[in-house]
Parts: C-alpha cells; structure tokens; sequence
C-alpha cells in the first residue's frame, strides 16, 4: 500500500511514518506540512492508497483539504485530530471518510485500522474484479448446470473465481470442489445443513454418487470413485498451496498471498513449502493438508462474494 501524510506536526508525521515501515504496511510516498501544500496532482502521480489528514491545520484544514480532493482521490482517508466533538466527526464522515482517530496516537489501534481499511480495499478490489470477470468466465457445465443463470451470479461463479485466484484453473479436483460448494447451498437453502458445517465424508458420498449417477448407492464402485475424488482434490488444494507460497516468496506483501494464505491454510505449513521451495525441495509426501478447512472457507468466502455480487 501507498501511504501520504498530511499534519503540521513533524513528530506526528515521523511517528506514522515509522509504524508504517515497521510493521510492513507499506511505504509513505509522501508528506505534507499542511493541506494548502497538498494538492490532487501530486496524490494521483504518487497513486495513493491510504491518505492520513490532520483536521486541524494552521492554513488549510483536513475537511477543505478532504473537500478538494475528493472529486479526484479514489483511495480511503483515515482522519487524525485532538478534537472528538461530534459536530467534527459527524462533518468528517459525511465526506466519507474511513476512520477518525484521536490523538495522542495510539499504535496498536492504529495499526488495527489500518489494516481494517487495507482489508476492505482487497474486498471492493475483488469484487470489481468479479463484476468484471464474471461475463467472460467459461460456463463450467457441470451436469448440464451453467454457472449464470438468468444474470445472477451463484455460487459456482464466486467458486469458480476463488479457485482461479488460488491458481487451481485446470485441476481436476476443481471440478469436485465446485460441486461440494452446489451442495452446501442446496443443504442450507433446503435446511437440512444447519448450525455444524457437514463431514468431509458426507461430500465425498454426494459428489462421487452425483458423478456415478446414483447407480449403485452401497457398490465397490462408489467406494473407489470417492477415494479418486479425495485423492483429486487433495491434488488441487496441494497445487494452490504451492501457488501462494510461490507468491510469497516473489512477493511478501502479494494481496493474493496475504488475503488466502492464513485463510485456506495453516499458515506455519505456507512458510514450510516456502522454505521447500527456496531449497528447491519437493513437497514431501507428509504435507499437512486440511481439507475440510479448505472447503469450510471456500464456501464462506463463495457465499460472502456472491451475497455482495446479487
């Protein structure tokens, strides 16, 4: 992330400016005494992401200085002031801004913040990107079953994206994923998945006896399709651990990398295949796995972009 500062106090910048730098948030691209000093240009030539604003400033203060940038700066601003009366922070949230922090500055607060905001701009990144994509995605047919249907976005859709950022785009066990996501939502919207989320085993069963037709319910064969469905999606999900932790490497502060990392995986067995990788090693036939967190998350993570989407 790109950060700019504006304050008349110098201590206040260098502060920022510091927790910034030490905790890896981004780096500062800029600094200004005041807000007559400021102007949109230099904030669209530094591509700005986060912007700090003083509100009391001795020439031009952060709510004219907000006012003027806004019809240019598309990025979020994180007020600062020693003054918490309501008539102030109701007229700086009416030019909306993200977050209004008093001071004496508090760290760990601030850094909370920070990344709050640095969360939301991933989600709105990734939704434009969905809204974007979603017309030009392949329909996946899955038993006659397209992804759109009649303009709305469903949860294959949202599936399919997540797969795609995770670098899972090919993978036969994709399919088989995509289809456990088309049976949670059917249990939820039928009611029969409620409060606990269902066994893995349960999934295996449904997508194998869905894939064989539901020809013979207790037969060898169903047994043998399901231990190929574990064994397909294990494949994927091995595939899109090595996508992240090869992202990692290239780029620590990588959106993809810091949004699904901790997400789908335990993120002590991201930094093992890192390493791996580094030392040019193979992953090791013991690689943790968690499956059914995997699934867990994807379908939250499917449900929560293709509520926002429709």
């Amino acid at each position: 992330m790109r950060f700019f500062i504006v304050d008349d106090d110098p201590a206040v910048r260098v502060m920022l400016a510091q927790i910034i730098e030490d905790e890896g948030l981004g780096q500062v691209v800029g600094e200004a005494e005041d807000g007559a000093k400021l102007d949109a240009q230099s904030i669209v030539m530094n591509q700005v992401d986060i912007l700090f604003v003083d509100v009391l400033m001795p020439n031009r203060d952060g709510i004219e200085t907000v006012r003027g940038l806004l019809p240019v700066f598309l990025g979020k601003i994180i007020m600062l002031s020693e003054v918490g009366s309501k008539d102030i922070v109701s007229r700086t949230y009416s030019l909306g801004i993200e977050y209004y922090v008093l001071k004496p500055i508090n760290r760990i607060e601030l850094i909370a913040i920070v990344k709050k905001v640095m969360e939301s701009m991933l989600l709105e990144t990734s939704i434009q990107t969905i809204r974007q994509s979603i017309d030009f995605l392949s329909p996946v047919d899955l038993n006659e079953k397209k992804i759109q249907r009649s303009g709305e976005t469903t949860i294959l859709a949202c599936g399919n994206y997540l797969l795609s950022e995770l670098g899972m785009t090919g993978e036969s066990g994709t399919y088989d994923l995509l289809e456990m996501l088309e049976y949670l939502v059917q249990g939820e919207s039928e009611r029969t998945i409620k409060d606990e989320f269902p066994p893995l085993k349960d999934l295996f069963w449904y997508i194998s006896l869905k894939k064989l037709e539901e020809r013979s319910v207790d037969s060898e064969l169903v047994q043998k399709e399901i231990k190929a469905a574990e064994q397909r999606v294990r494949r994927a999900i091995s595939h899109a651990l090595n996508h992240l932790a090869s992202l990692g490497i290239t780029d620590y502060t990588n959106p993809k990398f810091e949004n699904y990392a901790v997400k789908f995986f335990d993120f002590m067995e991201v930094r093992k295949r890192m390493i791996e990788l580094e030392e040019h090693r193979k992953s090791p036939a013991n690689h943790k796995i968690n499956t059914k967190k995997f699934v867990q998350v994807l379908y939250l993570e499917a449900k929560q972009m293709m509520a926002t989407l429709n």
